[in-house]
């Protein structure tokens, strides 16, 4: 592929910006959700052992992972598909081997990416706590405690973005998503009693 094709391909994947933000925002909020539902869970219940928690919660976080590439993929494709065969009909052209044609079969798999490592990478970071208690590095909180912390931070952190790109106060958007977060261990809590 020469230079100038390259260029008019990433011109036309570059329109999925938007879509790959969404994509990342909303699994980002459901692997930070599932995460915090498990490390209140696990804090609830005093006596979960280190290794059982990681790997339930490694479970989830590739049932996640794995939830979101497929499920963006096969949708995203049958958008794009259904687009360019529209396209290909009001042209009379078969434009499969076109820029758009290549960009059709490319941005399902950019976005199928980004849906299904947005909630791994923040489910692997709200799980750090338990790696380094594992591993015997001294906590000032119970790492399940702490993990719950730095999903309610990473929450705060999305509705943050989400201020960003909606051109809002950032404050309120980050602790509105943070209320989102603080309900959810509030009604785990609750029902937990």
């Amino acid at each position: 592929m020469q230079s100038g094709e390259l260029h008019r391909l990433l011109l036309h994947v570059q329109g999925a910006r938007g879509i790959a933000r969404r994509y990342f925002i909303t699994n980002g909020f459901d692997g930070a959700l599932t995460m915090l539902g498990l490390m209140v869970g696990f804090f609830l219940s005093e006596h979960v052992a280190l290794p059982v928690a990681i790997k339930a919660c490694l479970g989830a976080a590739v049932a996640l992972c794995m939830s979101g590439l497929s499920s963006a993929y096969l949708s995203e494709s049958a958008e794009r598909k259904k687009e360019l065969h529209e396209l290909e009909q009001a042209l009379i052209a078969d434009l499969g081997n076109s820029d758009v044609g290549r960009a059709s079969r490319l941005v399902p798999v950019v976005v199928a990416l980004v849906n299904g490592m947005s909630p791994l990478l923040i489910s692997l970071t709200i799980m750090t706590p338990l790696w380094m208690a594992q591993q015997g590095i001294a906590l000032p909180l119970s790492p399940f405690l702490l993990a719950s912390l730095i999903a309610l931070l990473l929450m705060f952190l999305l509705g943050v973005l989400l201020a960003r790109l909606s051109r809002e106060f950032w404050l309120w958007s980050g602790l509105r998503a943070l209320a989102i977060a603080t309900g959810t261990a509030l009604i785990i809590v609750v029902i937990s009693m």
